[in-house]
């Protein structure tokens, strides 16, 4: 299985998907999950990527197989999570990278971009919000960690997915396999990323991000509200965006044709090659 190891770091998982024609230099395309995920979550969206781009699927640092054996209250930074990326991109040896991230994946990008401008073709935001803040979803307890040690991770990610994530009509056997997935990450670390990432107020590194930027976000999300598209198209110099017909943030899972070929156009005009065969 492919690791990043690197001395006193924790090792990174990550999986490449690559049907890309060998003789062709194709360039790489990171997806980077949100909170609480893994890569695993991008399963939808490979087949239509892989065939022009080489995908790379890593997992944050403590999640999916990535391991999480390092201090999480010192060692679970937004920096450090930038730092992850930047080390993944110099050992795959891409040069530089289609970056797309979704909610809290996009965060990450944003600083990631602005921070390592080098290092990033083209970034792609999939209902990210510039900043969480104090927002939550305590479900009637205090906060939103209170609420998933009380309830459990599974239980209230079962409680916040319908109605917040996916619209009640979802298949059931996507919900509960979302749920499934969601639960085999540590919760101690859940909480950690959680902390980390509504303490980040991302508005300051959108200036500085030279790469062409796509947004793909519900039309009226429950997360990503005017407030932070308004961010968004305000400080970010070169933004083309994109809405999808929903009410619901998990536009990756529900609309996954639409935002795959979206991406993948826009990455293809960026680097001026065909992304259609005959």
């Amino acid at each position: 299985m492919p690791f990043l190891k690197r001395p006193d770091e924790p090792d990174l998982y990550y999986e490449i998907d690559d049907y890309t024609d060998p003789w062709r230099n194709a360039p790489y395309l990171i997806l980077q999950h949100g909170y609480g995920r893994s890569g695993r979550f991008w399963y939808s969206w490979v087949p239509y990527l892989a065939r022009f781009y080489k995908v790379v699927r890593p997992d944050i640092r403590g999640l999916g197989r990535s391991a999480a054996q390092f201090d999480l209250e010192h060692a679970f930074t937004y920096e450090n999570c930038i730092a992850d990326l930047a080390a993944l991109v110099g050992h795959l040896g891409a040069g530089s990278v289609h970056y797309c991230g979704e909610s809290q994946g996009g965060i990450l990008g944003l600083g990631f971009a602005a921070t390592h401008p080098g290092l990033v073709r083209t970034l792609t935001l999939v209902s990210t919000p510039v900043r969480l803040g104090t927002k939550s979803y305590g479900h009637g307890y205090a906060t939103e960690a209170e609420a998933q040690q009380a309830m459990g991770m599974k239980g209230w990610v079962a409680a916040t997915n319908v109605g917040m994530r996916f619209p009640l009509e979802t298949d059931p056997g996507l919900l509960k396999w979302y749920e499934d997935e969601f639960a085999t990450n540590r919760a101690d670390v859940q909480l950690a990323m959680s902390k980390v990432f509504h303490a980040v107020d991302a508005s300051v590194y959108l200036p500085k991000i030279q790469a062409p930027v796509l947004g793909l976000y519900p039309s009226a999300g429950p997360i990503t509200n005017p407030e932070q598209e308004r961010l968004l198209t305000s400080n970010i110099a070169n933004l083309r965006m994109v809405h999808l017909p929903a009410t619901f943030h998990k536009v990756q899972l529900i609309f996954p044709a639409a935002c795959a070929n979206h991406l993948l156009h826009f990455a293809a005009q960026c680097d001026g090659i065909s992304c259609r065969e005959p």
